[in-house]
């Protein structure tokens, strides 16, 4: 599952805990599993860093989150969060090293905000505006009726797809969609039993039926549902003109982003658990067309780098005669967060050099004491 990769990885909070998920990052994938998730990133001197932290906890001690649609928006807020911290970290390690203090958390923050703003500006503001602005050239025959609603629906998946499209031109963000194929390579390769080796990762698809891509065209196909209901029952109030009903539009909108998150959810969740069932396979078909422009065939060290993230958070019991033994790359763990066991491995902690000659730091095994990271 991906969830992410251009958005955040939209993982079930209380479905089995082989249900991955991940997200594609700078250079790098994160991955979440039942109680941790982590981040590996290819950096600039070739060795992949690797760090590990707590999934919240919240759904077990507040069982209302768990209600239909409640867990819906808070899977979409917690792994916003996560995803953001992922991106945080990717941005920092992908870095030259003498460019990596210049990389903060006020940085993330304002990235953050930004994000946030061109969202809201691009996806609700411009489509209403855009539909309300072209009616009133028209002598304003669409009103604020169904009509209204259902061709700004249209209006706002053209330009997401136009904005994918043109996005997936730029190199960088090319290599994000390569690690977006890594990641679900990787885990369509484990829940099919495979031992986790590039060669068998990589003969599996970059599409998958739980990746965030689907949740978001769900998203814009059930906003257009319940955008139309929603604006016939509350249509605006009489005479406040032009810019007025453009507002109105967009805080409707806004206020009814969190039932949309939670329907769409279910919807992921019903892709993820009858998977094989025909009628479901068609209602997921746009979502896995999309993915053909948001993943792209991975190279062997970009699976390599999902592989060491999976790993991280697969428990060790469950890895037994399923991890790599032929990665040759060395991996950085991170001074701060969670334990790493990972098998075969060339380790070592941030802040200690890398060898000057070609030769393998000491490899951490199941039997070894754990490794900070």
């Amino acid at each position: 599952m991906s969830a992410e990769t251009t958005g955040p990885a939209i993982d079930p909070v209380d479905l089995a805990p082989h249900y991955y998920g991940g997200q594609a990052v700078i250079e790098g994938v994160m991955m979440r599993g039942s109680d941790r998730w982590a981040v590996a990133v290819r950096r600039p001197d070739g060795d992949i860093w690797l760090e590990c932290h707590h999934v919240s906890d919240a759904p077990t001690r507040r069982p209302w989150l768990k209600r239909p649609l409640v867990r819906g928006c808070y899977a979409l807020v917690d792994s916003l969060s996560i995803g953001v911290k992922a991106l945080g970290i990717a941005a920092t390690q992908a870095l030259e090293e003498e460019d990596r203090d210049a990389v903060g958390g006020a940085t993330a923050g304002a990235s953050l905000l930004l994000a946030l703003a061109l969202f809201v500006g691009i996806f609700i503001f411009l489509p209403s505006a855009g539909t309300k602005g072209v009616d009133a050239l028209i002598g304003g025959v669409l009103g604020d009726g169904v009509w209204f609603h259902l061709i700004e629906s249209v209006v706002r998946i053209a330009i997401f797809l136009a904005y994918l499209a043109a996005i997936s031109l730029l190199p960088e963000i090319r290599r994000v969609f390569q690690y977006h194929g890594a990641e679900h390579k990787t885990i369509a390769a484990w829940e099919h039993g495979e031992v986790l080796e590039p060669g068998n990762v990589d003969r599996y698809s970059t599409l998958h039926v739980r990746c965030g891509t689907n949740f978001l065209i769900m998203v814009m196909l059930l906003a257009m549902v319940v955008y139309t209901v929603g604006g016939v029952l509350v249509p605006p109030p009489e005479g406040i003109g032009f810019l007025g009903g453009v507002l109105y539009h967009v805080a409707l909108r806004v206020v009814l982003l969190p039932v949309v998150a939670g329907l769409a959810y279910e919807g992921l969740r019903l892709g993820a658990a009858r998977g094989h069932n025909p009628i479901v396979r068609g209602l997921m078909k746009p979502g896995l067309w999309l993915q053909l422009i948001t993943t792209k065939q991975p190279t062997p060290d970009q699976i390599e780098v999902a592989i060491r993230s999976f790993e991280a958070v697969v428990p060790r019991e469950e890895r037994a005669g399923r991890v790599p033994h032929t990665l040759d790359s060395v991996i950085t763990l991170a001074p701060e967060g969670l334990e790493v066991h990972l098998t075969d491995a060339t380790t070592r902690t941030d802040g200690e050099p890398l060898p000057e000659v070609p030769g393998p730091l000491p490899r951490a095994a199941d039997d070894d004491p754990p490794r900070t990271g």
